[in-house]
């Protein structure tokens, strides 16, 4: 049988104490959703290739596409990569940049860091995208340092969304951009069972057979159900202080991209 989270259940105030469909004492969900990312950290993308059926990575060209960073190494223009341990989607901006522009990613998970620093070296990319630990909800960078915030597909494990988004909006430049990727709420008849069934049957067990243990997919489907509309993410947006938001929806609701602008 599948559960679904329907736009009722996708309430911001329950996300601190909400892991997955789980209710966990106020403090003590950053440490199991720690935990989730330090046993899937090698196989990440792997992972998300079967999940969405390589979707993601057509998602996060889009995204890249969308930011369009410039092609110039004479603006200074920096990026901020949150929650992208990987170094995925700070690697699309910096080569669609033609290696004109500084990436910095930003992951509370040193695991998944070690497997972005590792693909940054072999990639020659080591000068141009750099690797450091903190939080999304306290960044560890001062006001008005970068041109552009990027998180995909990591927001919805912030225990604390508002606090990380007003973080967003604290060290972005004036006219800096805010892009967000995320799993959301499908909007299309029919498409949203058939999106449920393979999620709860189908990702918990490709995640057992490829990592040796499922508990940790059966979390990342339960937490997407979670995760507030797109509708109610946007105002969510517009309340930290961000300015023009708008989403556009991919595959029909499966994901998500809000962008937002600091004016």
């Amino acid at each position: 049988m599948t559960q679904q989270a329907n736009s009722q259940t996708r309430t911001p105030e329950d996300m601190p104490t909400s892991f997955g469909f789980t209710k966990v004492g106020e403090g003590q969900k950053q440490a199991l959703v720690d935990d989730v990312f330090y046993k899937v950290a090698s196989r990440y993308d792997l992972m998300n290739d079967l999940m969405s059926g390589g979707l993601h990575r057509v998602w996060k060209d889009a995204m890249v596409s969308y930011l369009a960073p410039p092609k110039s190494s004479a603006s200074g223009w920096r990026l901020l990569d949150v929650a992208g341990g990987t170094g995925d989607v700070s690697t699309r901006v910096v080569e669609k940049s033609q290696r004109s522009v500084k990436a910095v990613v930003c992951d509370i998970n040193n695991s998944m860091l070690n497997v972005g620093r590792d693909r940054a070296e072999k990639a020659g990319l080591s000068d141009l995208i750099t690797f450091s630990q903190g939080n999304a909800e306290d960044l560890p960078f001062p006001d008005k340092s970068f041109d552009a915030y990027t998180i995909a597909f990591g927001i919805r494990n912030v225990p604390d969304i508002p606090k990380a988004l007003r973080e967003a909006n604290r060290v972005l430049k004036r006219g800096g951009r805010f892009m967000c990727l995320e799993f959301s709420e499908v909007d299309v008849p029919g498409l949203d069972k058939v999106y449920d069934a393979f999620s709860f049957n189908a990702i918990p067990a490709m995640g057992k057979w490829v990592t040796g243990d499922g508990e940790p997919y059966q979390y990342l489907v339960e937490s997407i159900r979670k995760f507030p509309s797109q509708e109610r993410f946007a105002e969510m947006i517009r309340e930290a202080g961000l300015a023009r938001v708008t989403y556009r929806n991919y595959s029909g609701g499966i994901a998500a991209l809000h962008s937002g602008w600091k004016l």
